[in-house]
């Protein structure tokens, strides 16, 4: 990038001194907020498929949980089929958490 002749001398001193204003403006904008758009979208991206990930786990406990006790029902009284169906997703839920736990990382 060379620098500007005299403004006195040279006729094409403005558009060379423009263009070199218009170029470091760029250089900034690339390296600032370009790069802080993309963080910015990859956290409300980020944010929004966690909402809707829990929101969709909270539907597919309570569709299962629903889904078993029609399924028990055929075999027992409501309350109890109710009853027994709590049991059992609790029980596969503590059985995933006791698996989680598990595999984490010791803090030692």
């Amino acid at each position: 990038m060379a620098m500007p002749g005299n403004p006195l001398t040279d006729p094409n001193w403005a558009n060379e001194v423009t263009d070199q204003i218009t170029e470091i403006v760029g250089t900034v904008r690339d390296k600032t907020t370009d790069k802080a758009i993309v963080a910015v979208r990859a956290i409300v991206f980020g944010l929004l498929a966690l909402f809707l990930s829990i929101a969709l786990v909270g539907l597919l406990l309570i569709m299962l949980t629903r889904a078993l006790q029609s399924l028990l029902n055929l075999m027992m009284g409501w309350d109890t089929a109710v009853y027994v169906s709590y049991f059992i997703v609790g029980g596969l839920l503590a059985l995933v958490g006791v698996f989680a736990m598990s595999k984490r990382s010791s803090a030692s």
